[in-house]
């Protein structure tokens, strides 16, 4: 069996990964070119250019998943808040997902998406 040790060092790991790698995309890489961008953008509000979304849904988006992110990192102290911030970056992750197939990317660009949605899925069941 598993000791519960284990597991919370698991959890935090993958809050920590979650949360500070959507913070970077977020805010430090959004308007740098990167080989993960759907189609041929350039930056990330591209992206949703790219995906045929209006350029609100990027505002709304970046809220949820900064919002979720930050729950996440929060939540490495108020626990509460981990299993909702996860189920959101999940759904945001998948969405992600289907978008990347949606404009037929390779493999590799949503390869962070599906890492990340991985880690929502652990901390959704642990």
């Amino acid at each position: 069996m598993v000791s519960m040790e284990i597991v919370t060092i698991l959890q935090i790991c993958c809050q920590l990964i979650i949360g500070l790698s959507i913070l970077c995309v977020w805010f430090l890489r959004s308007n740098k070119k990167t080989s993960y961008r759907g189609g041929a953008s350039s930056s990330l509000k591209d992206e949703f250019t790219a995906y045929g979304l209006p350029v609100w849904m990027f505002w709304i988006v970046g809220i949820l998943k900064v919002g979720a992110a930050l729950a996440l990192l929060v939540g490495i102290v108020v626990p509460v808040l981990v299993n909702p911030a996860a189920m959101l970056m999940a759904g945001l992750m998948a969405s992600a997902i289907i978008m990347h197939l949606k404009v037929k990317d390779s493999p590799n660009k949503f390869l962070p998406a599906t890492i990340v949605l991985t880690l929502s899925v652990i901390l959704i069941f642990t």
